[in-house]
């Protein structure tokens, strides 16, 4: 059963909330979120409200050069860094003139350009430091690094939110670039990456002149193709124990030339690629229980189908808001935690040796 909210999760608001504005620039390259958020512990929960949130969409030299960001060469690199986090403490200068909403803080995740934590690394573009100097506003970013030094995986960070926020669903689904995945488990916080999603369709949807498939309309067309079907299901990320996490790296290396080398038709090969992202996320979440979906692919409403068709459990679609907004939501979230000190980033989710309080603190004035 599929239930679609239109509610904005609105919850009596406690005396003291703590204003943040948060930033997030998913894989998919679909533009920069901004969310203007409230936050307040109500009998000893976190609840919030969403005040304001816009998507500035990327125009064509930003989407060029963030495509293109992992070929620079070094020098190039930091000076898109900085270029990039300009770009970022403008665009926040603007939301908040124009939201006329009065933040103690900004996180901002940064747009991901390298994400090897298999190699002790990962890298999200954009300098906090101009997003700080620009708005005289303390900034919290880089929250994935930390952790990838602590042995963790960086990834996925949303589950805390996911916990603290939506309690109130056994399954909390994220369909970006990637899908991933928070549930409890012997009380236990257990969440991690569980195949490609937009990042394919959009590459699918590119070669024939869209931007993204338009509720999965390229995905109705062909036939499922049982032995790429098999080829995909087969890949080893897929045998993988959680802890894990996807990056561009690994759709790039790993899963595009299986598509690429097999031969049959184009059609044919979508519809396979959405036969097997349902099955995957239908052998995680298709359990009895509420399942909330969020992200880009919750308006896919072909997957959403095919996903319903799998399971047994029943689906929340929440309000625009919450679909489009819920990372950049969490990640001010995040950042409240940070600047509290207070744990954000749990190990049983990232592989971490220790749960800690992820992110780096940019402050507003930088002292002599």
């Amino acid at each position: 059963m599929i239930n679609v909210e239109t509610n904005q999760f609105m919850r009596p608001r406690s005396e003291y909330k703590i204003k943040a504005i948060g930033l997030m620039s998913g894989t998919s390259l679909d533009g920069l979120d901004l969310v203007a958020a409230e936050f307040w512990k109500n009998n000893g929960k976190w609840d919030f409200n969403i005040a304001a949130a816009e998507t500035e969409n990327y125009e064509k030299n930003w989407t060029e050069q963030l495509k293109m960001a992992p070929a620079l060469p070094g020098q190039q690199l930091i000076k898109l860094h900085v270029e990039y986090g300009r770009y970022l403490g403008q665009k926040t200068k603007a939301f908040i003139h124009k939201t006329r909403f009065k933040p103690e803080l900004i996180a901002s995740h940064g747009h991901t350009i390298f994400h090897q934590p298999e190699n002790g690394f990962t890298f999200q573009l954009g300098s906090s430091f101009e997003i700080a100097a620009i708005n005289g506003i303390t900034t919290v970013a880089d929250f994935r690094s930390g952790d990838v030094a602590l042995g963790g995986q960086g990834a996925p960070l949303v589950p805390v939110g996911d916990k603290l926020l939506f309690s109130a669903f056994d399954y909390c689904l994220n369909l970006g670039g990637f899908a991933n995945i928070s549930f409890d488990e012997n009380n236990c916080r257990k969440a991690f990456d569980i195949c490609p999603v937009n990042i394919v369709f959009n590459y699918f949807a590119s070669k024939n002149g869209l931007l993204f498939d338009c509720n999965g309309n390229l995905g109705r067309i062909g036939n499922i193709d049982f032995i790429l079907l098999e080829k995909l299901n087969s890949l080893d990320f897929y045998k993988k124990e959680p802890p894990k996490s996807l990056g561009r790296e690994w759709v790039e290396s790993e899963f595009l030339p299986v598509l690429e080398k097999y031969d049959c038709s184009e059609p044919d090969k979508i519809r396979t690629v959405y036969e097997h992202v349902s099955q995957q996320i239908s052998k995680i979440a298709g359990n009895n229980g509420k399942l909330l979906i969020t992200g880009g692919g919750a308006w896919n409403t072909f997957l959403i189908e095919l996903i319903a068709a799998k399971s047994n459990i029943q689906i929340t679609i929440p309000s625009p808001e919450i679909v489009d907004f819920k990372e950049a939501l969490v990640f001010a979230f995040l950042g409240t935690l940070r600047i509290q000190k207070a744990i954000n980033c749990f190990a049983s989710v990232t592989g971490a040796k220790h749960d800690h309080s992820a992110g780096v603190v940019f402050p507003a004035k930088i002292s002599a």
